[in-house]
């Protein structure tokens, strides 16, 4: 074969190796696989009391309202405080997992079950601040775990007579929102506390939420019926819709949106999951007193109302009370209560301003939300508050209590399952525009906020995939 011959086969040889190295990839994998195990540098003992103070910290979080993206970012800094770097976290609903890969020795895995709790701000206030303390060094570890031990078993920020006064001005300015007078809001108010007190005992008695949520709505929906019964002058359905909307505040809508969009579906599945189980509360316990209702021949009504036909300062001044009035049943401390405040006044002005231009009940909802968790993550770090404090409280005033009540009175009283229906998708719909819009609005606002580091970057980077 001539010289030139083996030339051209030689070039024809090289020809696929050439066209692999035009179409490969040269810049780092999509995703850390398999990464090596760390060398260890501490005792044993050292190693788990850092990793058991963490795991604390993790469930007392999750158990007072934050969300999985969070406790995981706060997980890591406090592990990592202590040398214990590139731990891995696994957050479900009821537990957290963490396990430390050491090179030189056995891997460390610890696990910690998370006791349900009801939201506290200044709790989670309290141990935000702590864990941000161990990840700036210098805390040791007992003391850390002495600080964390009063933090979580102090006394109550206020008394009960305060949280109930709290979920009392809830109701009282729903009814204010929703177009009620005086008597109608002063009602409510007192039916609220009435139910607040009811649940508190049946909580003590261990009853499931499930029937909690129906015994509430239960008892809003039969005060309703014995107004009526008596002949007493007040619109009842602005009663039961300040007793849905004080009941949907308490539920997790919004953490299971953050959770799905931030890449932890599992944990996100169990809040749906339990969002869906106490709102069927909520219907069977209105549905039941509706039928025996119709079925006593008791004349019922829903009044055509909606926060937008409402004057503007009147809800203004309401939607500033509900905000103000959910914080403070939620044990948040004066500062945050005000700040809360000003979440529900902005979050109504903005819902307010958007429907004017035309929006529908849902998108001018969700540009609320949007509004106020852009707000929430710029603000909170440096007024020393937690985010949700501003996006929870921000959303309760445009929570959809009437447009559930009219759907079910719909189905129930009227037999018209396909008006019903459509005001339980409309009022649905309204919910998840508000869950998706905090969480939108809290990622637009996070590469502004002086709050995240490289723990929350590698949390939310689980929820991206790489080019």
């Amino acid at each position: 074969m001539s010289t030139r011959a083996r030339s051209r086969l030689s070039t024809y040889a090289r020809m696929p190796e050439r066209a692999w190295q035009a179409i490969a990839g040269n810049s780092p994998p999509t995703a850390p696989i398999g990464l090596r195990a760390q060398r260890g540098g501490m005792d044993d003992l050292t190693a788990h009391a850092a990793l058991g103070l963490a795991l604390r910290i993790g469930a007392s979080m999750l158990a007072v309202g934050a969300s999985a993206a969070d406790v995981t970012a706060t997980v890591l800094r406090v592990a990592a405080g202590y040398g214990l770097a590139h731990c891995q976290v696994d957050v479900t609903f009821t537990s957290i997992t963490v396990s430390y890969d050491r090179e030189d020795a056995v891997p460390l895995t610890a696990m910690r079950t998370v006791r349900t709790s009801r939201t506290d701000y200044t709790r989670l206030q309290g141990i935000t601040a702590l864990a941000r303390a161990v990840g700036g060094g210098g805390l040791d570890v007992e003391e850390a775990h002495r600080r964390l031990d009063g933090i979580v078993s102090a006394p109550s920020t206020y008394r009960r007579t305060v949280s109930a006064l709290g979920w009392a001005g809830v109701a009282g300015s729903v009814g204010f929102l929703l177009g009620g007078g005086w008597l109608e809001a002063l009602i409510a108010a007192l039916t609220t506390a009435l139910i607040e007190q009811v649940l508190r005992v049946l909580n003590r008695r261990s009853l499931p939420s499930f029937f909690q949520q129906a015994a509430g709505a239960a008892l809003a929906t039969g005060v309703a019926v014995l107004l009526l019964a008596w002949d007493v002058d007040v619109r009842t359905s602005l009663v039961v819709a300040a007793g849905i909307v004080v009941l949907l505040a308490g539920l997790s809508l919004v953490g299971a949106a953050q959770d799905a969009i931030s890449g932890f579906p599992v944990t996100a599945a169990a809040r749906a999951f339990e969002v869906v189980t106490l709102t069927a509360g909520i219907v069977v316990g209105i549905a039941g007193v509706l039928d025996v209702a119709q079925r006593a021949g008791i004349p019922m009504d829903v009044v055509d109302a909606s926060p937008s036909t409402v004057p503007f300062a009147v809800g203004l001044a309401a939607s500033t009370g509900i905000a103000g009035g959910w914080s403070l049943a939620c044990h948040a401390r004066p500062r945050a209560v005000v700040l809360a405040a000003v979440a529900g006044a902005l979050a109504w002005t903005t819902s307010w301003a958007a429907g004017g231009l035309g929006a529908g009940p849902a998108l001018a909802s969700g540009v609320a939300a949007v509004v106020l968790g852009f707000c929430g993550e710029l603000l909170t770090d440096r007024l020393r508050i937690p985010p949700q404090l501003v996006a929870v409280c921000g959303i309760v005033p445009l929570l959809p209590g009437l447009a559930i009540y009219r759907g079910l009175f719909a189905i129930v009283v009227e037999a018209d399952i396909e008006g019903g229906l459509t005001a339980l998708v409309g009022a649905a719909a309204i919910g998840l525009a508000l869950a998706a819009g905090v969480t939108l609005g809290e990622y637009l606002g996070r590469p502004i906020s002086a709050r995240r580091d490289r723990y929350d970057e590698r949390v939310r980077r689980r929820a991206l995939t790489a080019d």
